[in-house]
């Protein structure tokens, strides 16, 4: 598999221009976590691993996970009583788990840590007495499941012009939480707008939009001002790489998502000479490559790797996927392919 940091910088003869990479691109830590446990979990208990929606929002992972034994379904009212069930990385309501509860289900719990902090700070807000505005994409489904933490105390906003609709007195006490893979500038945008309107206001701690969407975001900023066409390898169910192709556009870029290298309309390249491409937080490497060596065929060979922020952040699987000789979790092919 393509790693990172293996793209050789070439200057083929009657090349028609060059190839620049972002840093970083690709899998974030959470990502890598929860397909780890999917593929820990068929290791130790077998197939069928059922899984609640897609652990990712990646076709090539779902796909892969499926040859290996894992079974995607839309509720857990699909899995036998009894049977193994991951929820995935996007977290899931107080409702589905106490009907997997229920159920009896064995669940294996593959939410994002930083999703999980963000269920959290909503129930603190609600024990504050506040009415929760969450920022974010309605039927997203990290959106749902935060949104079930207290659905009588929430509200989804999705834009400042939602602000202004509100029906709630400029003096309410609200509390606004945002769903973790939006546009970090949009967001800005619609807190800005929040805090003008609702004079008893507080939010998290911290930003709930995850260090990686910010880096990829940034990272795609500086590639729209080095390139004339910006392509993010994604899924078109996800999230984040969606937002990097806006935030391309927004800062004078043309960009495309390109979910794998036979979506790429050549048409796209037309009096294009400097090509940035990137990939969203859930999008395996191998298509990243694939994309490069399409490219480097049409007359694109030259590499030039982009200087960005280096990630180290990882989050460590659940202890009871441990090898039971060693005590130790080990490490998974598909979850590290670029380590």
């Amino acid at each position: 598999m393509v790693s990172q940091h293996s793209f050789a910088a070439s200057s083929p003869a009657g090349a028609k221009g060059r190839v620049m990479p972002a840093q970083p691109r690709g899998f974030c830590a959470g990502v890598r976590r929860a397909i780890g446990i999917v593929e820990r979990a068929l290791d130790l208990h077998g197939a069928p691993v059922y899984v609640r929606k897609e652990i990712v929002h990646n076709h090539y992972i779902v796909a892969e996970l499926e040859k290996r034994g894992a079974l995607f379904v839309d509720s857990e009212d699909e899995v036998p009583e009894g049977a193994v069930c991951v929820f995935s990385a996007h977290g899931v309501s107080p409702a589905v788990r106490a009907q997997a509860d229920r159920r009896r289900l064995d669940v294996i719990d593959a939410t994002c840590p930083l999703v999980a902090k963000v269920h959290q700070e909503a129930l603190r807000f609600v024990r504050d007495g506040r009415i929760i505005l969450l920022v974010g994409h309605a039927g997203h489904e990290e959106v749902e499941g935060v949104l079930g933490e207290a659905p009588e105390r929430t509200i989804v906003v999705e834009t400042a012009e939602d602000v202004r609709g509100l029906d709630l007195a400029d003096g309410t006490p609200v509390a606004y939480l945002t769903q973790t893979t939006l546009s970090f500038d949009e967001t800005a945008r619609v807190v800005e707008a929040l805090h003008r309107r609702f004079t008893d206001i507080v939010g998290p701690h911290g930003d709930d939009i995850c260090y990686a969407s910010q880096n990829r975001q940034n990272a795609v900023k500086e590639l729209a001002g080095h390139n004339d066409l910006v392509l993010v390898v994604g899924s078109r169910n996800s999230s984040n790489s969606l937002r990097m192709v806006e935030v391309a556009q927004e800062h004078g870029c043309a960009a495309h998502l390109v979910p794998d290298a036979t979506h790429l309309d050549e048409r796209w390249l037309d009096g294009v000479s400097r090509i940035g491409i990137s990939s969203g937080a859930s999008a395996p490497e191998i298509l990243v490559g694939e994309l490069v060596d399409r490219l480097a065929a049409l007359g694109y060979g030259k590499v030039e790797v982009q200087e960005g922020a280096v990630e180290d952040i990882v989050f460590s699987l659940p202890g009871r996927l441990a090898d039971p000789v060693t005590g130790r979790v080990p490490r998974t092919p598909l979850a590290d392919e670029v380590r």
